[in-house]
């Protein structure tokens, strides 16, 4: 990928939509690979015959912000605005109908993001699409063709790495710990099992004051074993990679969601999947974790911890390295079932 990839970016669009990242909170996925990627010089290239892929920058986010009419619940304008984008393109450039946009990707952290194809016919089956809101359920998403964007909060964009690390395992006396707002179907059940129940299983709605006045939310992920990540209105949440960056095994609760990178990174090295049927069970599951095999997750942790790293400067192998590297890796595999196929029909 180092030597070969070179990416194009259409230079169309006005800001803030386009070309204008929105680099804080936890949608800030999307603004960070777009600010690394239109700051790159090794990947990118000006001239698009010499381009592998083609990147629409665009963020969902600001799109959010700029048409969203609130309490409205009608997201059709955004995906009419991207669906106009797209034709202009494909007007202006030869590059879209080349392949009906099978080289074009764009990469959208906010939940709406799958929403907001919807209207044009190949940006919705073809692109490829790297999401947070990745949900092989709902017939946008396609596993294998589309990739999984890890959901990052980045609280300071002046310092993205800050707070990364976490307590010794002998510093860590809570056996999981989760606290948050009442989001979707799972997190309610969560605390219906789990809250007030048991002193290992730190289970709360939104951190009380009482508290987090003793210890912070990122001193509870420091010091719990597990760090519990139970999907919101969407299958996607932060909570995984802040485990990851506090170095406690997370917990993953979120049917149909595909973990990022898997087709480098093996989550069962280093994470628990636990179906939202087995919520009930959730500490009998974790206490049946052998203490060895609970000690090489924790290490391989921090071991997979620099794959999802925003670097103001991108280093080798970081979160923005992984990310292009996925959406590169599923444009292969594309141009491979294309040509193994055609051989086939021979």
């Amino acid at each position: 990928m180092e030597m070969i990839l070179k990416v194009f970016i259409y230079p169309d669009g006005a800001r803030p939509i386009f070309h204008e990242p929105h680099l804080q909170g936890i949608y800030a996925s999307e603004g960070w690979f777009m600010k690394l990627i239109e700051a790159n010089r090794q990947f990118v290239t000006r001239d698009p015959k010499k381009a592998h892929l083609f990147y629409l920058p665009y963020s969902a986010r600001q799109l959010q912000m700029a048409l969203y009419v609130p309490e409205s619940h009608n997201m059709k304008p955004l995906s009419i605005f991207l669906r106009d984008y797209v034709n202009m393109i494909a007007a202006k450039y030869p590059f879209w109908n080349r392949t009906h946009g099978s080289d074009h990707f764009l990469a959208a952290c906010h939940d709406w993001g799958p929403y907001t194809v919807t209207e044009h016919d190949e940006l919705c089956k073809n692109t490829i699409k790297a999401l947070c809101n990745a949900d092989q359920s709902e017939g946008i998403f396609v596993a294998g063709k589309d990739v999984s964007l890890p959901e990052t909060t980045i609280r300071n964009p002046r310092k993205p790495l800050r707070n990364v690390g976490g307590n010794r395992v002998s510093q860590r006396p809570i056996l999981a710990f989760f606290a948050g707002n009442m989001h979707g179907r799972v997190r309610p059940t969560l605390l219906k099992y789990w809250t007030d129940k048991d002193e290992d299983m730190r289970i709360y709605g939104p951190l009380p004051n009482r508290v987090s006045r003793k210890m912070s939310y990122v001193q509870h992920m420091k010091s719990s074993k597990y760090c519990l990540c139970p999907m919101g209105y969407e299958v996607n949440s932060p909570r995984i990679v802040e485990a990851i960056y506090y170095e406690c095994v997370p917990v993953i609760i979120a049917d149909n969601f595909v973990l990022p990178f898997s087709e480098v990174l093996d989550w069962s090295a280093f994470s628990v999947v636990v179906a939202e049927k087995d919520i009930p069970k959730l500490k009998e599951i974790l206490l049946a974790i052998p203490l060895r095999r609970y000690l090489k997750m924790q290490t391989n942790v921090k071991m997979v911890q620099k794959h999802f790293l925003w670097n103001p400067r991108p280093i080798r192998y970081d979160l923005f390295h992984m990310i292009l590297h996925s959406i590169w890796f599923s444009r292969l595999n594309q141009i491979l079932e294309v040509t193994t196929g055609g051989m086939h029909m021979k």
